[in-house]
């Protein structure tokens, strides 16, 4: 029987972490990122610099025969003014492929938001621990996936046997990059967003560059993408560009054209799909803004827009998808490892009338397992993009 004394502290290395882009070190431990170091200081907002910062498909590798494993974490979870603290975050156990156990680290802190006035209230709190315990006393792979809803410092790693970094497996790296939904919207653990239940049915480790309200084609984050190991890479844009209403259609076309070509500088012959957005009734032919709806007493979603406005060049879904759609066949006339998906595909009206949008903007995580389903469908069947015979 071994006791707290017969632990093994192993330090939090970089070589234990998969899905990061680099790390911080931080008075506490390690703090992953998904955007490059170099990439950080060009971040305009608030916005992407906490989603950025949110671990989504971010998990700790090992080979261990331990049979408890502790982390030590200390979270930033996130509020609105007037509303309680989100759910603590979901750590996943997932041993040889199989998801095992689930804890979470109460405390921490919380970064509170006004919507109102956009003003950030920061609160300390305790770090905390997610233990798992009666794992088999065997050697066996164990990845602990991070938190896709708080950010996450990781402060030590304790089990009763010795850790070493997980061996490459050889599996295929897939490069994805979308909004809120691709970076596991209203998911309720880290392995169930759709990318990384994708992931598992296409047996492709994942790195997932989506980023909460931020697919907005920013140069950065293309380039970032383009300095990125990948075999496989997909690009889910659009929503974000519409419910932000950040440009018109004089603007998006070039700037697609432009993400792609930067793309293209790292990759020139990768497997690269691009997707459209999913069905979402409120923005199929509405302009944005989109604002934030509490009359209910919960969080909704809703346009602003004016859908008179199309002609002058305002952007709704549908006008998003025609243009994603000419723009992929144009460049596939001399890109034929370029694809294009039409997010409907994903999640269209029969998807809608069965499992509909709570906030009227995110799917929940029956809508990301369908998401998933039909993506790999799509994507890792037999003739498609990402088939291991394609490209």
């Amino acid at each position: 029987m071994t006791t707290d004394h017969d632990r093994i502290t192993t330090p939090i290395t970089e070589d234990l972490l998969r899905g990061a882009a680099d790390v911080e070190r931080t008075e506490r431990g390690l703090l992953p990122h998904r955007l490059p170091a170099r990439a950080r200081p060009q971040i305009p907002d608030d916005q992407l610099a906490t989603a950025e910062a949110r671990p989504s498909g971010v998990r700790l590798a090992f080979r261990t025969r331990a049979t408890v494993i502790e982390l030590d974490a200390l979270p930033t979870k996130r509020a609105y003014r007037g509303f309680p603290v989100s759910p603590d975050g979901a750590y996943d156990l997932v041993v040889d492929g199989v998801l095992t156990d689930r804890a979470t680290v109460p405390g921490g802190r919380v970064r509170t938001l006004d919507l109102a006035t956009q003003a950030v209230e920061l609160a300390e709190g305790p770090p905390g621990t997610a233990r798992f315990a009666g794992l088999p006393a065997r050697d066996k792979d164990v990845e602990i996936w991070l938190p896709h809803t708080e950010m996450t410092e990781l402060i030590a790693l304790r089990t009763d046997a010795p850790v070493t970094p997980a061996p490459a497996d050889g599996r295929r790296v897939w490069l994805h990059h979308g909004s809120s939904i691709s970076h596991g919207s209203n998911a309720e653990r880290p392995s169930g967003t759709w990318p990384a239940l994708a992931a598992a049915q296409g047996a492709v480790d994942l790195r997932n560059m989506g980023f909460s309200g931020s697919a907005l084609l920013d140069p950065f984050t293309a380039r970032a993408m383009r300095d990125t190991p990948a075999d496989l890479i997909s690009v889910k844009v659009g929503i974000n560009i519409v419910n932000l209403d950040v440009m018109r259609l004089r603007a998006f076309a070039p700037a697609v054209h432009g993400f792609l070509d930067t793309l293209r500088e790292g990759h020139p012959t990768t497997p690269l799909l691009v997707v459209s957005p999913i069905l979402c009734p409120i923005q199929e032919d509405t302009p944005g803004p989109l604002t934030t709806d509490f009359s209910t007493g919960t969080l909704r979603f809703k346009a602003l827009g004016d859908p008179a406005e199309r002609a002058a060049g305002r952007l709704t879904l549908n006008v998003v998808r025609e243009a994603l759609a000419g723009i992929v066949a144009q460049r596939a006339a001399e890109d034929p490892h370029l694809h294009y998906l039409d997010g409907r595909a994903l999640y269209g009206a029969s998807d809608h009338a069965e499992l509909p949008l709570p906030d009227d903007l995110h799917p929940d995580s029956a809508g990301h397992v369908r998401i998933a389903e039909n993506f790999a469908r799509h994507a890792f069947a037999a003739g498609g993009p990402f088939a291991p015979s394609a490209g």
